[in-house]
């Protein structure tokens, strides 16, 4: 019996677990999605599909809708109008138990009121397995995610002790014990070193090759040109473009998007698309 249980007291149960997804399987559907935050509309008709097996990147000026829309998607932030689906199913059948086991979410910023160990913070990705089949994990999927973000080197540290960066990097490790086959990351690179930006990414690859389906928000389009199967680029709360970076990112889009005139060249090492800004002397 994992910790979680111990803790909890939890027997084991019988739930309907999530099966991995085949490659391509929508494991999350927004639908004409209109969200309102206090007398503000937030996003205006968004419609968006993702997939198992591939890395979706939401980009787009501040203020877009770009954590809105992880947000409402994740089932953590109500619609107003249209729907969201998780796993072929509407997301409000899913009692909260049942969504943890099908979406993990980073949330940009990551706060504890009690001193934990990092060990302990990431052991928390376990909890929505407690009392299932699948809790025998916890110890392997705990070890994999701390080696994969590279916190197991300070797991006794307490949470409260670490720098923002390493506060993030123990964070997205909490999210990968969960094991779930939709991450939903929002902006996981935001207090990062340039070394540890291209370790979050590759993750994201490394997950999306392994099955899983995995949204970001990005705000480099550098990094999203070059890991992220496909782009949403958000304007005003809708979708002004989705597709491959290499034809969504073009000059006219994102300098229109943007309000900065920009210049988009190949990458010379591999093609994907270079944002460049226009800058005047």
């Amino acid at each position: 019996m994992s910790l979680v249980s111990r803790v909890l007291g939890t027997a084991r149960t019988v739930r309907e677990l999530p099966a991995p997804p085949a490659p391509g399987t929508v494991l999350a559907h927004a639908d004409r999605l209109r969200v309102r935050l206090g007398e503000r509309t937030v996003l205006d008709g968004a419609d968006l599909t993702v997939r198992a097996g591939q890395v979706l990147a939401l980009v787009g000026p501040n203020g877009a809708g770009k954590s809105t829309l992880l947000a409402a998607l994740a089932a953590d932030t109500p619609a107003a109008e249209g729907t969201v689906r998780v796993a072929g199913r509407p997301a409000g059948e899913w009692s909260a138990a049942e969504l943890a086991l099908r979406r993990a979410v980073l949330p940009q910023a990551a706060t504890l009121s009690f001193p934990f160990p990092v060990e302990d913070v990431v052991r928390m990705g376990r909890a929505p397995w407690a009392g299932t089949a699948r809790e025998d994990e916890d110890e392997e999927a705990v070890r994999a995610a701390m080696a994969a973000t590279e916190v197991a080197g300070f797991a006794g540290r307490p949470f409260s002790a670490l720098s923002g960066g390493e506060r993030a990097r123990v964070t997205l490790a909490r999210v990968l014990a969960q094991r779930a086959p939709l991450l939903l990351l929002d902006e996981p690179t935001a207090a990062l070193d340039l070394r540890h930006q291209e370790l979050v990414l590759r993750i994201c690859r490394e997950r999306a090759a392994a099955g899983d389906a995995v949204v970001v928000v990005l705000h480099d389009l550098q990094l999203a040109a070059a890991y992220a199967d496909r782009a949403a680029v958000l304007h005003g709360g809708r979708i002004a473009a989705e597709g491959p970076p290499g034809e969504v990112f073009t000059a006219e889009l994102i300098g229109e998007v943007y309000r900065q005139p920009v210049e988009v060249l190949p990458h010379p090492a591999g093609g994907t698309p270079l944002v460049v800004p226009v800058r005047r002397r």
